[in-house]
């Protein structure tokens, strides 16, 4: 990792470079110090595992009370009420009794930078956006800092994959997903070029986001360059459909990127809110030729609930820890827009991006905890960020639920992991691989537990 310092347009004085120099050298102290306290990879499983007697949320609806879940070679080969099964005296290498304990799939967290975004003070740390409008060939998986001290603190409320997502301009790059543990992107790719991503156009918008005094939003105003912005688009989507059908004489990095959204090869993530702007992006990319298409956000998404059910159109449900858009919305709209879209029978995950979005991954789960609380069931909610993402992502035949032959990608909570209050990760595999769980803050927890006499 390199570090850059740019300084111009000013004349510091003697004295002001010598505090300069100490406060850059203090901070990366402290970042070296950071990174040198990221848990070494797990090395890969060799000896097989049997857990007993634990509370078993397959993922898909089902709870096994009593469950037998073993695994080996990375693999989950036995799922079963603990109860009705005799297994052989040494079948498994390792037999762990995690009585009263529950066993989750990895949770998924979708569209996140993770990985890609450290100090947000600190530009030579963030990597999640590229100059220009239109960058379908920017991938953001080669950018992904395997040494971030972020993601260790997330897999410890159970988030064990995640979809690292470009941002900014019109067509932002290529998104890929990885499991959070590894030495290096190649080592942690699951699914790379997963699909890219599109800001449609805002039809409306607002010249700031509050008054001076932050009393009140401003009124939304008309974006006059909303038909220029999307013939734009048109033509980019055009010359794309063209060159993917006829051979090009010479390669065109752009275009060769949209390729797959032709034939169902990738998925094209389409962020956007308001029920006009998804109307419109929805009937805009099915003339263009897109196959498959997710919504990303989709505040409004419950209004248009029969036309992305009519078309197979998912929902990436942006974070429902959020007050509603407008003033008269329900001041629990976004809490509830799960079970309104379940209702619907739109398939949906639940996204975290947002303010400070790395650091809040770790509230993923809170934010299904909450859609249980508005409506949803338990196993609802705990599908919208494990099966129901995995399925969205094209990554169900591997991992989002407990069956055989998926990957053993799962953890051991002492309660139940959507509840804040009870999360308690004490174990955690990636394709069996035994997951070192401590982190900086955990270490940071401890010192000063044993500092005040507390521990």
């Amino acid at each position: 990792m390199g570090y850059k310092l740019q300084v111009t347009g000013y004349r510091l004085k003697s004295f002001h470079f010598l505090n300069v120099f100490l406060i850059l050298q203090f901070a990366i102290c402290n970042l070296q110090s950071a990174i040198c306290q990221t848990p070494i990879p797990a090395p890969p499983q060799t000896k097989s595992i049997l857990l007993m007697n634990g509370i078993a949320h397959i993922g898909n609806g089902k709870v096994i009370e009593n469950s037998a879940i073993g695994f080996k070679n990375g693999k989950i080969e036995l799922i079963a009420d603990a109860t009705t099964i005799r297994l052989m005296k040494g079948a498994y290498d390792t037999t762990i009794n995690i009585s009263g304990k529950h066993v989750y799939p990895g949770f998924i967290a979708p569209n996140s930078t993770l990985g890609l975004n450290e100090i947000e003070a600190v530009r030579a740390t963030r990597d999640f956006s590229e100059t220009g409008s239109y960058n379908p060939h920017v991938r953001s998986i080669v950018a992904y800092n395997s040494d971030s001290k972020i993601p260790p603190t997330v897999r410890t409320n159970g988030i064990l994959l995640a979809q690292i997502t470009p941002r900014s301009g019109t067509i932002s790059g290529t998104s890929s997903i990885i499991e959070l543990d590894g030495w290096n992107w190649e080592d942690m790719a699951l699914k790379t070029d997963d699909g890219i991503h599109l800001n449609w156009p805002r039809m409306f918008k607002r010249e700031r986001e509050k008054d001076e005094d932050f009393n009140e939003m401003p009124p939304l105003k008309k974006n006059e360059d909303y038909e220029k912005q999307k013939n734009e688009l048109k033509k980019f989507f055009s010359d794309a459909k063209a060159y993917n059908e006829i051979p090009a004489a010479e390669k065109n990095l752009r275009l060769e990127a949209m390729k797959g959204i032709f034939s169902s090869a990738k998925i094209l993530y389409v962020h956007v809110n308001y029920a006009k702007e998804i109307e419109d992006a929805v009937h805009f990319l099915k003339d263009a030729g897109v196959k498959k298409m997710v919504i990303v956000g989709g505040t409004d998404s419950w209004m248009v609930a029969d036309l992305l059910k009519e078309n197979n159109i998912p929902v990436m449900v942006n974070r429902i820890h959020d007050l509603p858009n407008r003033t008269d919305d329900d001041i629990d709209l976004p809490y509830k827009l799960p079970t309104l879209l379940q209702k619907a029978g739109v398939l949906f995950c639940l996204e975290n991006s947002g303010d400070m979005e790395e650091m809040q991954e770790r509230n993923l789960p809170f934010n299904a905890g909450t859609a249980a609380a508005y409506g949803l069931t338990k196993e609802e909610a705990l599908a919208s960020i494990t099966l129901n993402a995995a399925k969205i992502l094209g990554i169900d035949n591997r991992v989002g639920s407990l069956e055989a032959g998926k990957d053993a990608t799962l953890f051991i909570s002492t309660g139940d992991a959507l509840d804040m209050k009870s999360n308690n990760v004490e174990l955690a595999f990636i394709r069996g691989k035994k997951l070192d769980l401590s982190n900086e803050q955990k270490a940071l927890y401890g010192k000063y537990m044993k500092k005040y006499g507390l521990k």
